[in-house]
């Protein structure tokens, strides 16, 4: 089994575990220990995982960090565990900051079993950063974020190898946060640098605060002007195909920004989609499946393309519901949690199949026959 399947497996079992686990051990046991398995390292080999691990560090004496694990004799990541509901940016690890100094490892590792922090010593040497190169969310994570995880597994794990990408880890997650931050509440000096390239005048307060309401339409606008292309582009590929039913909702293709007010992707949603690519992997590349969400429902497609989708995530409700399609029509199926989806990847599998290859297809698929993914006449 793959890096990839193993951390979905895992994914998949938080959300019914979640309420179980509201203590340090419980999360060891239910989410770190099977993490740390993943990464092909022997949990109970204390050879190679040492729980407790203990080594007095200066006045502090018996501290433990909750494991070291070990590869070819040295130690090389240590582990310190909080309990799976913890906010670990309000969290000082102070054991792993003093461990660090005292061993080999040149990783450590801050988790709550659903986010697990990364810390090298980019900064200063022996001393361990205090903001982490790389941070991977078990219940929402991409692809290019498995390729990192790989480098930790016992069979990969090369330190020069690591290092040699961390800083550039590091740092480019500060900027793209930074980015964040900037385009939900822009700065004074973010506002100060777009109005030096445009106005010739002095910068007082007055015009600054006249710029500050320009930089967020600005921002609004470009952001729905990508969004707009990205359709047109989609619609303009299918042109050629017969018309019918628009399958998406007026409130998802207006030209106006309002039409996305009110909508937040939830958790679950977010659940659900990973899912659902841990489904379809077996039958078509991932990255063609893409999430729209809406007022109503949460829609996962084919492309990007809305005449061409896969199901819809109908999770605004107490009960809910996974819109499955065949020949374009939904069929609402109720669900009673995220984990549900799978009793369906026979139907989810099928809707690829029909957009691919046509009926006959489909019906393999359906049937557990020859994958039409893997047809050479198919895929030319």
């Amino acid at each position: 089994m793959d890096l990839i399947d193993r951390m979905k497996e895992i994914a998949a079992r938080i959300p019914k575990q979640l309420e179980y686990t509201q203590t340090e051990e419980a999360t060891k046991n239910a989410f770190v220990m099977p993490f740390i398995s993943a990464l092909g390292y022997d949990v109970f080999n204390p050879l190679e995982v040492i729980p407790e691990f203990t080594s007095d560090v200066g006045i502090k004496k018996g501290e433990k960090v909750d494991y070291a694990i070990k590869k070819d004799e040295q130690i090389i990541i240590l582990v310190e565990c909080k309990w799976s509901g913890a906010d670990l940016d309000k969290v000082h690890a102070s054991q792993l900051f003093r461990y660090f100094s005292v061993t080999s490892a040149r990783f450590a590792i801050l988790t709550n079993g659903i986010e697990y922090q990364f810390y090298s010593d980019i900064d200063e040497p022996n001393k361990m950063d205090s903001k982490p190169f790389f941070v991977f969310n078990m219940l929402h994570f991409e692809d290019h974020q498995i390729n990192e995880l790989k480098k930790f597994t016992k069979s990969a794990f090369s330190l020069d190898d690591i290092l040699t990408t961390a800083s550039t880890l590091k740092y480019a997650g500060a900027i793209k946060k930074i980015l964040e931050e900037e385009l939900k509440a822009p700065s004074e000096e973010f506002v100060r640098f777009f109005a030096s390239q445009v106005y010739d005048g002095r910068l007082t307060q007055q015009v600054i605060e006249q710029f500050t309401k320009i930089v967020k339409d600005a921002r609004s606008q470009f952001i729905n002007e990508r969004i707009n292309e990205r359709l047109k582009t989609a619609l303009s590929a299918n042109s050629g195909e017969g018309g019918g039913e628009d399958l998406f909702d007026d409130e998802e293709n207006g030209d106006d920004a309002s039409a996305r007010d009110g909508i937040e992707t939830t958790q679950e949603e977010l659940d659900g989609f990973n899912v659902v690519k841990a489904i379809l992997r077996e039958v078509v590349d991932v990255a063609r499946v893409t999430m729209r969400d809406t007022k109503s429902y949460c829609g996962i497609l084919l492309d990007d393309n809305n005449r061409k989708p896969i199901c819809r995530l109908r999770f605004n409700h107490s009960q809910k519901y996974l819109g499955l399609f065949t020949n374009k029509n939904e069929d609402k199926v109720e669900i009673d949690c995220v984990d549900d989806i799978f009793k369906h990847s026979e139907r989810l599998k099928a809707v690829i199949g029909e957009y691919e290859g046509g009926k006959a297809e489909v019906e393999e698929v359906a049937g557990g026959g020859e994958n039409p993914m893997m047809n050479s006449d198919i895929m030319e």
